[in-house]
């Protein structure tokens, strides 16, 4: 394959990737509206709390605790591929999983009592639902991570379709009457990432035919071959049949092989990096309700920060596919296509941003009272702020998702950490009086502030490369040939 069809080609399966995921997030997210509106017209306004309630905790603590290992099966993969490899290490995202739902489950239990009565109001059942669900999730988002590595989008898809599918299912049990009551509708939330997982076995019937098909040979076997069968220099093709030298060589046996201090690092460091998300997502709706004296501002901080958390979800796609394309781009030192990958994503963002932010103005206070039917007077500049911080929100996400390629876990957690923090202490600091506009402008501020830092490490990321790409040049070339 030629250098310039490589990138192309690379390039079109990231596309199709994201669109095929789309469709399936994009089908989760109305799957899972439906859920919800099911379930409030037939359990009561309490009952129906309930269940948001365990949906929100549980939800959180997923995010946090098993994103971290689909990101680090996801890019380990990647990489793996991209170098020719058939088989990829999983006893340590294995054991690293485990031991996260351990961590969880010693936690549940300690605090049962707790849980049971203060946050489920006394309704066990709930709590077993968490612990059950929490746990179930662990396979779910192994099976994710495992997918997005080996770039079957299509499966993934089903098994986020499959897992909001079956989760209806319970409430509509209840709606026609084979079943009845809270634990029946709660009991979906469990149940659906194990559902999910009937997508697994086509996963590994796929693989094994790849791998009857021969699969891929080794990097520096194919780059020999090319550079025998082509007109280059005498030293090229020593570089490409010596291998690309002795640093690369250590670099990539270093990355092949992925020991639990390593693994364990990354995954902490995502961990970080989900935490923070869920601090820019919800500080501002806890500091409220602990700060406010009115229950009703409360709701209307949610429903004005759901302006983010709605396309953040369906952004979730492109950066599942994101991060494998990247992955796989610079393992095979393809800087340039890496930097057309991230301006490409970033000016579609830029458009999306600008279209929402424009549309906030102008009728954003009459859908927000129309849609959650709060008689709130919402001012339009506050809420074109938060479509800012969303585009904001969603840049730094693509961002940091090439911070994770380049294996810069580390650095991007301190870029987000740091941003939670200025966004926490802001909402604690009655700089602006009024609540709700302390929270749009403290959102779009940490916004910007995290994209101007992680764009800071990718431009710095991205001069360390190109500083490098004059020494590694005869291999890449021979390589690409």
């Amino acid at each position: 394959m030629s250098a310039s069809r490589a990138p192309q080609s690379r390039a079109r399966s990231y596309g199709r990737g994201a669109r095929i995921l789309s469709v399936g997030i994009a089908s989760t997210g109305a799957l899972t509206l439906a859920y919800f509106s099911t379930s409030s017209h037939v359990l009561g306004e309490a009952a129906t709390s309930r269940i948001a309630l365990l949906w929100s905790v549980m939800f959180v603590l997923i995010s946090v605790i098993y994103r971290p290992i689909e990101q680090l099966l996801s890019r380990t993969i990647a990489e793996r591929r991209a170098r020719g490899h058939r088989e990829h290490p999983l006893r340590v995202p294995l054991a690293i999983q485990a031991g996260f739902a351990l961590a969880f489950l010693l936690c549940a239990v300690i605090l049962h009592g707790q849980l049971t009565d203060e946050v489920f109001d006394g309704y066990e059942a709930l709590y077993f639902v968490l612990v059950a669900g929490t746990l179930a999730y662990a396979a779910s988002y192994f099976a994710r991570g495992w997918l997005a590595g080996h770039e079957y989008f299509a499966l993934y898809g089903g098994l986020v379709l499959m897992e909001s599918l079956s989760r209806l299912c319970f409430a509509l049990a209840v709606a026609v009457g084979l079943a009845s009551g809270q634990s029946a509708v709660a009991m979906g939330i469990a149940a659906a990432p194990l559902v999910s997982l009937v997508v697994v076995p086509a996963a590994f019937a796929r693989r094994g035919g790849e791998r009857r098909d021969g699969g891929a040979r080794p990097l520096q076997t194919r780059a020999a071959d090319e550079a025998l069968a082509g007109p280059i220099t005498a030293d090229e093709a020593d570089a490409a049949l010596a291998g690309p030298g002795t640093e690369a060589v250590q670099e990539a046996a270093a990355h092949d092989q992925l020991s639990l201090r390593r693994g364990t690092g990354f995954a902490g460091w995502v961990s970080g990096i989900m935490l923070s998300e869920q601090t820019l997502l919800n500080a501002a709706v806890l500091t409220v309700a602990a700060t406010s004296s009115s229950k009703a501002l409360v709701g209307v901080v949610f429903e004005v920060l759901l302006i983010a958390r709605a396309p953040l979800q369906l952004f979730q796609a492109i950066q599942t596919s994101l991060l494998p394309h990247l992955t796989g781009l610079e393992a095979t030192a393809g800087h340039d296509a890496f930097a057309r990958a991230i301006r490409v994503t970033l000016l579609a963002i830029a458009a999306f941003a600008c279209a929402v932010s424009l549309a906030l103005l102008a009728a954003g206070p009459y859908v927000m009272r129309h849609l959650f039917g709060q008689d709130y007077s919402y001012g339009r500049a506050g809420l074109a702020a938060v479509g800012i911080g969303m585009g904001l929100h969603l840049a730094s996400g693509a961002l940091n998702q090439a911070a994770l390629a380049r294996d810069r876990a580390r650095a991007a957690a301190v870029c987000w950490m740091l941003a939670a923090a200025v966004f926490l202490a802001w909402m604690l600091t009655p700089a602006v009086s009024d609540q709700l506009t302390r929270t749009e402008l403290g959102y779009a501020g940490a916004a910007g502030l995290l994209t101007a830092l992680l764009w800071a490490l990718y431009r710095q990321g991205s001069r360390t490369l190109a500083r490098a790409a004059p020494h590694s040049a005869p291999t890449e070339r021979a390589i690409a040939r």
